[in-house]
């Protein structure tokens, strides 16, 4: 079972793997990644993968989000009797029950099942691709795809197709990390046809000397390859034919029917025969065994039993029951884990001691034949290197196992000087991998109509949508998007007793520039910062239209507690006083004076630097000839030309463009120049031209008004700036240039 949660930050691009079981160890499996989004994926039936699911979906929060479970349809279906069977022994004579029968069938009705190779794309951003994983009906590997990162989960998987199952699939497209079993570490298999050989010998060798054979085994998945190779194998020898093959348990009687539904999730040899009106899983050799009690114990017989470990249940009774004749024998067919009586059966012991206590001699035949649907080295290796993912995560596999392959793994790459990181967390032993996001934005509609020129920006809005990015020019919004726009239009009355030039001057003094103009009725208008009308509707009264924005309220906030504050300013008491709109006498050029009020404060922070401060020109003309008037200003205390230039010289010969004028200061007789043009500074040392520069930025952010400061994109319309305007909200056409009535 893999599980995704939606822990991470949505900024922070960290994975985070922690496993909850089958971290250094066989069985438990339960992997949790974290990376921003929700949901849990059941990689196959088995109880170590599937039987805590309906505790966390009934009794933790998962059911108060919108996570949701995902699995395979063949999985689904068996999970449902695998599970009522397991709350049945589980909850026998127990006064603790996690959970019951209703919530297992509640939480089983809210599992979404899918399909192989169907992409399921979840809100958030996160899709998922299941592929076969061989191993058992139903299981499947899940290429789990999250903000452009990639992680395959494998689950228990199998590389070698079998009777029914199809071989595990090496996906399209390359993970960036691959959580992979290492359950059998560096070890290295029997080929199926020849392990089949062995097994069938063993058994008829068993049966020939009047034995029984056990055959412990999980109730499904390689229970069912193994009744179909001892079906074909009884087939074939007729000699056989008097000899019952028993499986004895009923809940593989009521899964059958499932493996004989889902023929086409088998492979070409299963479906082959299934199209030839041959299903087979209809055994003819084999029968269902209800219960011992009605077992009739004599005779060569062949009894598949679970569980596969031996420890209790039918197989442990008939462990203990043939153990001591020495015509039985006991086949373990799968994995084993520490601690098991299928694994000590393997050391073969004298003795085996009973679920009651009491010890019984062993005299019967112990084999092990690995049919286990799991991958060795050679397979596992062979996988990895096909998937080629940069970071490979080792689970459900003991620890000398695991070390061991990480070993192999390391030493095998260390060869071909290729970069991989390879891991292997323990339980509850939190795995961060840190991955550099890279985000890419397509743009479409009309801003993708002319190829854009190199460090040519890109004015558009940008949509966000599970993790993928697009530009596009506003009005192509609706129309690529179905997102529909509208604009508010903000309107505010001021009641206001002073004149209309009286507030001009106050909104002067605070914005700088404002435009100026009338509007179809011949009231007058002005815009503040490109963005806020003020007009004056009658007498008292200003109001104020703008088109509804962060920075447009912030402006129209401003405006408004400005205005308001007019009246009790004594700075209006003393404007009022005088006739006209200034206590002095009227400039000839009031422009001219306002633009050499940040030259002067240039000049006088320069002289507070660097001493006097001299005007001068700057630039030359090439088709003019150059004469006196033309000629650069030198410095009073200059000295006379040398044939070599002076740094003043060299400084002015590569300064481009007509003759403007500038600044000229010296610091340690390094000449500086300020272009009051574009106040651009030219100065051959580097670090005191940064230091004048500096300057001369201060002096722009402490002259400047605020309207040029800030360049607010004019979002208002004419219409809005001509007074067309009533109580019914008027449609808004698009401008590219200022109106006419500011002219």
């Amino acid at each position: 079972m893999a599980a995704v949660e939606s822990h991470s930050p949505v900024g922070e691009d960290k994975l985070c793997i922690e496993m909850l079981g089958a971290g250094q160890e066989v069985g438990r499996s339960c992997c949790v990644i974290r990376f921003k989004v929700c949901a849990f994926f059941l990689h196959s039936f088995h109880l170590d993968h599937a039987a805590a699911l309906t505790y966390v979906m009934e009794k933790t929060n998962f059911c108060e989000g919108k996570g949701k479970v995902y699995m395979t349809h063949p999985t689904k279906a068996i999970y449902r009797f695998l599970m009522s069977d397991f709350v049945r022994i589980s909850n026998a004579g127990s006064d603790r029950m996690l959970f019951d029968e209703s919530e297992m069938l509640a939480s089983w009705r809210q599992i979404e099942a899918v399909d192989y190779h169907q992409e399921v794309v979840i809100s958030g951003g996160l899709r998922f691709t299941p592929y076969h994983a061989g191993h058992v009906l139903g299981a499947c590997m899940f290429m789990i795809e999250m903000a452009g990162l990639r992680v395959l989960y494998t689950g228990d998987y199998s590389r070698e197709e079998d009777r029914h199952l199809v071989q595990a699939e090496v996906p399209p497209v390359r993970p960036d990390v691959l959580i992979c079993e290492s359950t059998y570490g560096t070890q290295s298999l029997e080929p199926r046809l020849d392990k089949e050989m062995r097994f069938t010998s063993l058994i008829h060798n068993i049966i020939k000397r009047g034995g029984r054979v056990l055959l412990p085994v999980f109730v499904l998945g390689r229970a069912q390859e193994l009744l179909l190779l001892l079906d074909e194998y009884w087939e074939a020898h007729p000699e056989l034919h008097s000899v019952p093959i028993y499986y004895a348990s009923s809940l593989a009687r009521k899964c059958m029917s499932i493996y004989q539904t889902y023929i086409h999730t088998m492979n070409q040899h299963i479906r082959s025969r299934f199209h030839q009106r041959d299903n087979p899983f209809v055994f003819k050799h084999v029968s269902n065994l209800r219960s011992l009690d009605k077992f009739d114990d004599k005779g060569p017989c062949v009894m598949m039993a679970s569980p596969g470990f031996m420890q209790s249940g039918i197989s442990r009774e008939l462990l203990e029951r043939w153990a001591p004749d020495k015509r039985n024998g006991v086949i373990v067919s799968g994995y084993s884990v520490e601690g098991t009586m299928a694994r000590d059966i393997l050391s073969d012991p004298d003795e085996i001691v009973a679920t009651n206590g009491q010890r019984i001699p062993r005299r019967m035949s112990v084999d092990y034949i690995s049919f286990s649907a799991h991958v060795d080295y050679t397979q596992n290796s062979r996988f990895i290197d096909e998937v080629k993912a940069k970071h490979i995560v080792l689970v459900h596999g003991e620890l000398k196992n695991m070390s061991g392959l990480r070993a192999a793994l390391q030493s095998r790459y260390s060869d071909r000087d290729e970069e991989i990181h390879i891991y292997m967390p323990r339980n509850c032993d939190p795995l961060y991998l840190s991955f550099r996001a890279e985000r890419t934005a397509k743009v479409i509609g009309s801003l993708a109509s002319h190829p854009p020129k190199t460090s040519e920006p890109i004015d558009g809005l940008l949509v966000a949508k599970d993790f993928s990015y697009t530009v596009l020019a506003p009005e192509d919004l609706t129309e690529f998007t179905g997102l529909g726009t509208s604009t508010i239009v903000q309107r505010q009355r001021v009641a206001l007793h002073v004149g209309w030039e009286l507030a001009r001057w106050h909104l002067e003094g605070m914005y700088g520039r404002l435009d100026e103009g009338v509007d179809e009725a011949g009231v007058r208008c002005m815009r503040v910062m490109n963005v806020v009308d003020i007009k004056q509707p009658r007498t008292c009264e200003l109001l104020l239209e703008w088109e509804s924005s962060a920075s447009n309220d912030m402006v129209a906030d401003s405006i408004v507690a400005l205005l308001l504050g007019i009246d009790s300013c004594p700075a209006s008491v003393k404007r009022t006083m005088h006739d006209h709109a200034c206590a002095h006498h009227h400039a000839a050029s009031p422009k001219a004076s306002k633009d050499m009020q940040p030259v002067e404060s240039l000049m006088a922070l320069l002289e507070a630097h660097f001493g006097p401060v001299e005007m001068m020109d700057v630039g030359n003309h090439d088709t003019a000839t150059p004469d006196a008037a033309s000629e650069p200003v030198a410095p009073a205390d200059a000295t006379e030309a040398t044939e070599a230039p002076s740094a003043l010289e060299r400084l002015l010969a590569r300064i481009p463009g007509p003759v403007r004028p500038a600044l000229y200061v010296t610091l340690d007789d390094e000449p500086i120049l300020v272009d009051l043009d574009g106040l651009a500074v030219y100065c051959d040392a580097e670090s005191l031209q940064h230091r004048v520069e500096r300057l001369v930025a201060m002096v722009q952010s402490t002259t400047q008004s605020l309207a040029d400061t800030f360049q607010l994109v004019p979002v208002n319309s004419a219409m809005l700036f001509q007074g067309a305007h009533n109580d019914v909200a008027q449609p808004v056409p698009k401008i590219e240039e200022v109106p006419k009535a500011l002219a």
